[in-house]
């Protein structure tokens, strides 16, 4: 089982950067000022607007600067993992009539995010999932005690068939890497479980190294 990792943003900022580069013949120039948000939805990696006015940045290089954005919400600061909940909104910037192009537009709005990021709060998403187990009623204890220490929450219990309970919790997939083993050992050899995917919640800062390094 693989562990999906993201990140996302905590915090408010905007930030104006200028790419200039000179080289004989024509240029490469783009300036862009963009104001990035966290939307806490993380269902989505990015959410781009603008908000430009008196043609500062002309509606040709919109697309460019949202290409920038899509690159650089691939690899976020801590992990290295893609980032999800940003809203960026296009605010301002400048071109210049021979040098702005595309890439020079698209290559600004790289280098802004990735300054900007310093300022943004920046922290690991790891993914939880729904939790189903199903054990004999005398296990029942042991269990919700193992998913407390697990960093899970039990959502409710239902009895079932022949003395069986379902056991259904929310926990954080990484804490579930060995969970047939553990299963095993607390049932003797009895319980079954199944989980789907259910969503993505902020890591708290001291746990972010025990985690990648798990």
């Amino acid at each position: 089982m693989k562990v999906s990792y993201r990140e996302t943003i905590r915090k408010s900022y905007t930030q104006r950067t200028k790419f200039k580069k000179q080289s004989g013949g024509h240029g490469q120039y783009g300036e862009v000022e963009i104001l990035f948000e966290p939307t806490k939805d993380y269902s989505q990696s990015y959410i781009f607007k603008e908000k430009v006015f008196g043609g500062a940045v002309p509606k040709a290089y919109f697309p460019a600067v949202e290409k920038g954005l899509i690159e650089s919400v691939k690899e976020g600061v801590i992990g290295h993992y893609p980032v999800l909940g940003i809203q960026a909104t296009l605010l301002d910037g400048s071109y210049h009539s021979v040098d702005s192009s595309e890439q020079a537009f698209k290559t600004a709005t790289m280098m802004c995010f990735k300054e900007a990021m310093k300022h943004l709060d920046p922290c690991l998403l790891e993914p939880y999932v729904i939790l189903n187990i199903y054990i004999d009623e005398e296990y029942l204890g042991d269990l919700m005690s193992h998913v407390n220490k697990k960093r899970g929450k039990v959502l409710e219990t239902d009895s079932l068939d022949d003395g069986l309970i379902k056991l259904v919790c929310r926990i954080p997939q990484v804490e579930i890497l060995e969970f047939a083993i553990d299963l095993r050992s607390i049932t003797q050899g009895q319980g079954l479980y199944d989980y789907h995917f259910d969503g993505y919640e902020i890591v708290n800062d001291d746990l972010v190294e025990r985690l990648l390094k798990k």
